[in-house]
């Protein structure tokens, strides 16, 4: 009976490991968007939209890290508690990530390194997919091994604008998406490697994570560089200085700071 009721193998490891990665994912945001202001290219003086967008999306890192943390030390009623809110913060997420691209793209500020109709494409589907993410995971969440995977590819999506900012963008056009998307991979990558090790084989929750991002990947260039995305565009930015700028051509360099949102 001992047996029987004592930690599944390897669980405890599990626990360790998602904690460990979920600061690193942390830390990784938190560098990028420290390197963004550093740099001068950000500033607190942003429009209101840009820090509610930051206090959402910063919220969520946060209350991961804490869910990770409460795991860990067995405080799993207080986890389950936190989980619907991380459900309905998740949604507020995908409003105000959407609205916040489309607020860009109407005002002709999207980064020069990004086609504009990608840059709307590219940040309404990554969204999506982190939501799309989060909900498989909410709908698993009585199956503890795809719950956390699944909430674990999800975070792992919103490290894409941190590397955006770390790596040398303007000096990867016109491939730079394809660098972000190849960052972001290396944290399902790890957490095969890890699955491998202690269990023998990768979580089939894992190869859906991935697998997920990876299509979701391709679909923002198909759409892109259809008549949908040009379309979409045009839809967004009707009537607003963003139609002026051509969707599929790449902008010019900033005089000054690009402020996200502005």
């Amino acid at each position: 009976m001992a047996t029987l009721a004592g930690p599944r193998p390897g669980y405890g490891s599990d626990d360790r490991f998602f904690l460990t990665m979920a600061v690193a994912m942390a830390l990784t945001i938190v560098a990028g968007f420290s390197l963004q202001l550093a740099m001068g290219r950000s500033t607190f003086a942003a429009p209101p939209l840009v820090h509610l967008h930051a206090f959402i999306f910063f919220g969520w890192v946060a209350l991961y890290v804490t869910q990770n943390v409460l795991v860990t030390r067995g405080s799993i009623a207080l986890h389950r508690r936190l989980g619907w809110l991380g459900a309905g913060w998740a949604s507020a997420m995908i409003v105000v990530g959407i609205y916040t691209t489309v607020t860009m793209a109407r005002n002709g500020a999207t980064p020069f390194f990004f086609l504009p109709a990608y840059f709307l494409v590219m940040n309404g589907l990554a969204i999506l997919c982190f939501g799309g993410l989060v909900a498989a995971a909410i709908l698993l969440r009585k199956r503890t091994e795809w719950h956390r995977r699944l909430l674990f590819c999800a975070m792992a999506t919103l490290t894409g604008p941190a590397f955006g900012r770390l790596l040398p963008m303007p000096l990867m056009i016109p491939y730079a998406e394809w660098g972000v998307f190849a960052a972001v991979m290396i944290w399902p990558g790890i957490a095969m490697i890890a699955d491998l090790r202690r269990r023998g084989h990768v979580h089939p929750a894992l190869w859906w994570g991935a697998g997920t991002i990876a299509a979701v990947q391709a679909a923002m260039t198909l759409v892109t560089h259809s008549a949908l995305g040009v379309a979409l565009y045009a839809a967004a930015t009707a009537g607003t200085p963003g139609a002026d700028v051509p969707p599929l051509e790449f902008p010019p360099p900033p005089a000054g700071p690009l402020i996200t949102g502005r």
